[in-house]
């Protein structure tokens, strides 16, 4: 990497002045301080047994963690009565049913687990959570994520403007409770092929979304993606943005271990996952949400989730104390601030300026589906291995020639989507050993 770039900021501790950081913040602060990585796994089971035993393992891992409450499908999308139904006949169900178990379960099932270090939080996937957000309140559980647009274009047929009100509602509701913590899912649009920019942006942009609501502790969101250098620069592209936008509030970053097609082999896999750990500690990203080597073929037990876990947090330790080369070779941060400041001068209210951007086109999400989205925008992954717009619609930022690519094909989409997946799995084959190098590999 190459060029000038900012020094990003810092995020902070904030003593805040309605009583103090929650567990799920001081958590973080307390790792932040040590200088160690928080490491996170995607768990949510039914059964109370078992989603306990699943916490208390995250909890004696190796590792410096937080627990997850995962919660099922019926839940997310408000159907209640299913989700009863299910734990009444003894049907498994994808993720925790909080409220169907009502409070006192989840309360009972997280005493003596959360606090002194560790923290949980609800992670659902839902369009209107306020159901949801009363449920994790009332059982004294105090972080979760999401956003008006992040969990409305991928998730769902819900409206954006729908989504917008629902998520207002449901801030508001959060920010009534001293020291509750919201993550923005912005970051993570669509798992893949949504270049950098766009996705910083849609990160800030709900995290000012969540500050106008109320919200005095939060979190920004990114997913790795294709090329090492690029997320790098846009890693240190979202603490600028953040530093400026959100000035006087307790945030930190968390970056997601690549959320598309996994490698199929296990070297392959862990090759991957350390990647993400060790871009996560170069770049001083607090939180990473980790997979497993069983994504690409079965749900991860607990012990693949621990073990995926302390992997991390030894590719991070091994990082500690480097600093990346910041450079603006890929352009993140002009692209991303272009669009922050296009969204923040249609309305001073951010919901009305979210819907309108979209309305618009102003924000394009490519390959979503979602009937607010303009879907006039399109990626590729060029060259490099970097991503890189093919055709951006009316977004305030340009595409870039992509040599040999008169129109993008179903073929190449697919090669895209399995791009990292065959890269990884194609090394790992011709360097071996599931403790190998991972930086020999591709990025």
């Amino acid at each position: 990497m190459t060029g000038s770039h900012p020094v990003p900021a810092r995020s902070r501790d904030v003593t805040h002045p309605d009583g103090g950081p929650g567990v799920f913040s001081s958590a973080v602060a307390a790792a932040r301080r040590a200088g160690e990585l928080v490491v996170q796994p995607r768990m949510g089971f039914a059964d109370l047994p078992r989603m306990r035993a699943g916490l208390r393992a995250v909890k004696q891992a190796r590792a410096r963690a937080v627990g997850t409450l995962t919660i099922d499908s019926y839940t997310r999308v408000g159907d209640i009565a299913s989700a009863r139904h299910a734990l009444a006949e003894g049907t498994d169900l994808n993720g925790y049913p909080i409220v169907a178990h009502g409070a006192d379960t989840t309360r009972d099932l997280v005493s003596g687990l959360s606090g002194d270090g560790f923290a949980v939080q609800v992670r659902h996937g839902s369009a209107d959570p306020l159901h949801i957000v009363r449920a994790l309140l009332d059982a004294g559980l105090d972080a979760t994520e999401g956003g008006p647009v992040s969990y409305c274009l991928p998730y769902s047929r819900t409206p954006i403007r729908e989504s917008v009100d629902a998520w207002a509602r449901s801030c508001e509701l959060l920010a009534s409770r001293p020291g509750t913590h919201l993550e923005s899912f912005g970051g993570c649009m669509l798992g893949q092929l949504c270049p950098p920019g766009l996705l910083i942006a849609l990160s800030v942009l709900e995290g000012i979304f969540f500050r106008q609501h109320g919200l005095r502790s939060i979190s920004l969101s990114y997913a790795q993606q294709t090329h090492h250098d690029q997320d790098v620069e846009a890693l240190l592209a979202l603490r600028t943005l953040a530093g400026e936008h959100l000035a006087g509030l307790d945030w930190h970053v968390v970056l997601y271990t690549y959320m598309g097609v996994f490698p199929r082999t296990t070297e392959g896999a862990l090759a991957l996952l350390r990647d993400s750990a060790r871009l996560a500690a170069l770049t001083g990203t607090e939180r990473l949400i980790v997979k497993t080597p069983a994504e690409a073929h079965r749900i991860p037990t607990i012990q693949d989730n621990v073990h995926a876990l302390e992997e991390a947090a030894l590719a991070a330790a091994a990082e500690r104390g480097r600093t990346p080369d910041a450079g603006d070779e890929y352009g993140v941060l002009a692209e991303a601030r272009s669009l922050v400041e296009a969204v923040l001068e249609i309305h001073p209210d951010m919901g009305r300026a979210l819907t309108e951007a979209f309305r618009r086109g102003i924000l394009d999400v490519p390959y979503c589906l979602h009937a607010d989205n303009a879907q006039r925008s399109r990626s590729y992954i060029d060259a490099r291995g970097s991503l890189q717009w093919y055709t951006t619609g009316s977004m305030p930022i340009r595409a870039l020639p992509a040599p040999g690519r008169e129109r993008l094909r179903a073929d190449d989409l697919l090669g895209m989507l399995s791009h990292i997946q065959e890269s990884f799995d194609r090394a790992a084959a011709v360097h071996g050993g599931e403790h190998g190098d991972s930086a020999a590999l591709p990025v």
